[in-house]
């Protein structure tokens, strides 16, 4: 069975909406879109790259799908040569219940309720942004490592990566955290099951 990668940027207060630029997402009325820009170094780019090493699917919201369609498609530069290469040679599965139009080559519609099934086709499947897929994927307990790229601010408003209804369970920090020269601490996390027992901390 194949394993569920989640990769997602947030803030010290677990904000993960618009990191990317300002109009990304402004719903609600946010107003701080782009707040990753600023923090992105070496390092951060390192373990970006380090987490798409063997992945064989990516799995998208409606949303990032449409920025990463409009974009990495078209990408001529070199930099990021591979990225392109990677995203447009493997299938893109997208979780939606409407039926948006999906142009990208390899691209997938797929309802909330086929998404374990797609653990049977691929060793390892890359979800990246789809801050509204991640919080599902949580709910429902779909992931075999969420990995957090926290940035050293505080946002204060905003989407969070983890709110309520997200299945009660204990993580381990499957590797040592990495921190960048900018002070993103990069911590990667697989899940272990339920929480583990509660104490009490007062008894003497």
């Amino acid at each position: 069975m194949g394993r569920i990668h989640i990769e997602t940027f947030c803030s010290l207060d677990l904000v993960g909406q618009a990191p990317g630029g300002p109009d990304e997402d402004p719903s609600g009325g946010f107003a701080f879109g782009g707040w990753q820009a600023p923090l992105l170094d070496d390092v951060v780019g390192e373990q970006i790259a380090r987490g798409m090493e063997g992945v064989d699917a990516l799995l998208l919201g409606r949303r990032t799908y449409d920025i990463f369609a409009a974009f990495w498609p078209h990408y001529s530069g070199e930099e990021d040569r591979e990225v392109a290469e990677l995203f447009d040679r493997v299938p893109k599965y997208v979780v939606s219940r409407g039926a948006p139009q999906l142009d990208w080559a390899n691209s997938t519609l797929v309802r909330p309720e086929e998404l374990p099934a797609l653990r049977d086709r691929h060793d390892k499947i890359y979800v990246s942004g789809s801050l509204d897929l991640v919080r599902t994927l949580l709910v429902e307990d779909l992931y075999d490592r969420l990995t957090l790229f926290v940035h050293p601010l505080l946002l204060g408003t905003g989407k969070r990566v983890v709110e309520n209804g997200a299945l009660p369970s204990g993580l381990r920090l499957a590797e040592p955290a990495v921190t960048s020269p900018s002070g993103v601490v990069v911590l990667r996390y697989e899940p272990t099951g339920a929480p583990p027992e509660r104490g009490d901390m007062t008894v003497r």
